[in-house]
């Protein structure tokens, strides 16, 4: 099973890294862009950076497998990253500790929302859907 979910996030990655080079090189369309529908697993601070850099609304959810609020709070960031204008991404703390560090994260599940590139929210602990919603929509609009 292991196996199964780590050929799945690969592929998630490529097909990310795919839209990105292709934005970069301008032959993505800016405006109107879709969103992935499903939360993109994100590694490393390189990635991160590349999946912000285009200036979207995108909600980072740092959470850990072993974290009780953070498994309560995963049917919201799926259905935040199905049914809003925002890119969402997950960051598993164990895997990636260093960016959990350059983020300030002490305690899971934190939330970052970033806009134009920028880090402009952050959510410490379970939060409703409709209050995550909102956010977005915030810096959506």
């Amino acid at each position: 099973m292991t196996d199964d979910i780590e050929t799945i996030r690969e592929a998630k990655r490529e097909r990310l890294q795919r839209t990105l080079r292709e934005q970069a090189a301008g032959t993505a369309e800016t405006e109107g862009r879709e969103t992935p529908r499903e939360p993109v697993h994100v590694r490393g601070a390189e990635e991160l950076s590349a999946l912000v850099a285009d200036g979207g609304v995108v909600l980072v959810d740092f959470y850990a497998d072993w974290c009780g609020p953070c498994k309560m709070l995963e049917p919201t960031v799926e259905a935040l990253a199905a049914e809003t204008p925002a890119t969402v991404a997950k960051v598993d703390v164990d895997v990636d500790q260093a960016l959990g560090a350059e983020y300030g994260v002490r305690g899971v599940p934190t939330l970052l929302l970033f806009a134009g590139g920028q880090p402009v929210e952050r959510v410490v602990g379970v939060r409703d859907r409709d209050t995550l919603e909102r956010l977005i929509d915030q810096y959506a609009a």
